[in-house]
């Protein structure tokens, strides 16, 4: 029987506003690349994806500043690639000056599915917690959304001692919720961080898709909505 959900936050809750396709889009116009949205939604998801694990092996945070630079201009490259562009390591610099510059005023906001399934998962009286990579100011940011107050807990780095996909940060949570793994299913956006991670911690990992692009991933459920949850409980 389940007794709790566990969500990741960025892609799975949240995003950022104004969203990333939109800013990336409009630097890569100012670049002089005509690009269509959804191949560059793709190429994001996707490169997202060798990102994170390259931040399985080694964290952001144990990188020195000028090898995280490298990681970034690297990343950039690689979602510019894959939207189909030709490119290079100093081109990818451009775009991240010009991404840094317009990132000034953008702030998280939650997918239009977030609240009424919280709501439903309330009513059924569930146990909700939230797993996050972000270390710091990640509870102020939830209540300032709305969501804080339908969940039962927060887990992040800096409480466990461990970052996603490092299993001890899910036993950290199933602690938090008074639970067991075998009553609980855990949704994220990423296969290696969330679906593994979880997985390895006994917990069911359940992947959301929002832009329908990770289908070869046959070893978990996975879901375009949230509201599409209801159908694991």
């Amino acid at each position: 029987m389940i007794k709790a959900v566990i969500f990741d936050w960025f892609s799975t809750l949240a995003h950022y506003d104004p969203p990333r396709e939109q800013l990336q889009a409009q630097v890569l116009r100012e670049l002089g690349f005509n690009i269509v949205l959804t191949s560059l939604q793709r190429a994001l998801v996707l490169a997202d994806r060798d990102l994170y694990a390259e931040f399985a092996e080694l964290s952001l945070e144990d990188r020195p500043p000028e090898v995280r630079l490298r990681t970034f201009i690297r990343h950039q490259q690689n979602i510019m690639t894959k939207a189909g562009l030709d490119t290079d390591s100093a081109l990818a610099e451009k775009a991240i000056t010009r991404l840094q510059e317009l990132d000034a005023g953008r702030r998280f906001a939650l997918y239009d599915d977030v609240i009424p399934t919280v709501k439903m998962l309330k009513e059924r009286r569930l146990i909700i917690g939230l797993i996050t990579n972000i270390r710091h100011g990640i509870n102020e940011i939830c209540h300032e959304l709305g969501v804080g107050p339908y969940l039962d807990f927060v887990v992040s780095p800096a409480e466990a001692g461990a970052d996603k996909p490092d299993p001890a940060i899910f036993q950290f949570a199933l602690e938090r919720g008074g639970v067991e793994a075998s009553e609980t299913i855990y949704i994220g956006d990423q296969y290696l961080q969330d679906m593994v991670g979880a997985r390895n911690a006994g917990i069911q990992p359940i992947l959301i898709d929002r832009f329908d692009v990770s289908s070869e991933f046959t070893d978990a459920p996975r879901i375009l909505s949230l509201t599409e949850v209801t159908e694991y409980l």
